[in-house]
């Protein structure tokens, strides 16, 4: 059995250095986590807390859960949609 993802239109954000704010405008302020000790961002997802890193690209999914994607899987999987 074979199946096609159907397309469906998310909303993204690519993580940088300087975009933080946006990064928590975007997922809300309970969304993102700060470990101190680790000098790390995390993300909270349906799975438990995900390590955000520079370059990936943070998705809305369709029902408003938040995750992170690897830029390469991201460009193999979405394609940016110019508004």
């Amino acid at each position: 059995m074979k199946a096609r993802k159907k397309p469906v239109v998310v909303e993204v954000l690519l993580a940088t250095t300087d975009n933080r704010g946006e990064i928590r405008t975007f997922v809300g302020d309970d969304g993102l986590v700060f470990d101190p000790a680790s000098d790390t961002y995390y993300i909270k997802t349906l799975e438990g807390n995900m390590k955000i890193s520079v370059g990936d690209y943070i998705i809305k999914g369709v029902n408003g859960e938040f995750y992170p994607c690897k830029p390469d899987i991201f460009e193999k999987t979405y394609e940016i949609i110019k508004e």
